[in-house]
């Protein structure tokens, strides 16, 4: 049973890596980065995995290190999904 337990509990991460993976990257412009709050302001483009145009929005992010990369004014490629109901980003990184 254990051994069955652990196949499992593998294969639910091995799937949620591959799932956050399979995310499409996004450029954006930061605009504002609240570390307070664990949020940042994006001017982005089309975000095709929740059928978004492009906008500035407010987001969470699901790792406040990730908001130590940036300032505002960057240009970004970042990726986000709805976590727990809220629109979240799962990785940022200075475009090149």
């Amino acid at each position: 049973m254990k051994k069955l337990f652990t196949a499992l509990f593998t294969l639910v991460l091995a799937a949620a890596a591959f799932a956050q993976s399979a995310l499409p990257q996004v450029d954006g412009e930061v605009r504002k980065i609240d570390t307070d709050a664990k949020k940042i302001t994006l001017r982005h483009g089309d975000i095709p995995n929740l059928e978004m145009t492009g906008m500035t929005m407010v987001f969470r992010v699901s790792d406040p290190a990730l908001l130590a990369k940036v300032k505002a004014g960057d240009k970004v490629r970042f990726t986000v999904d709805k976590v727990d109901g809220a629109l979240t980003v799962l990785s940022l990184e200075p475009a090149t």
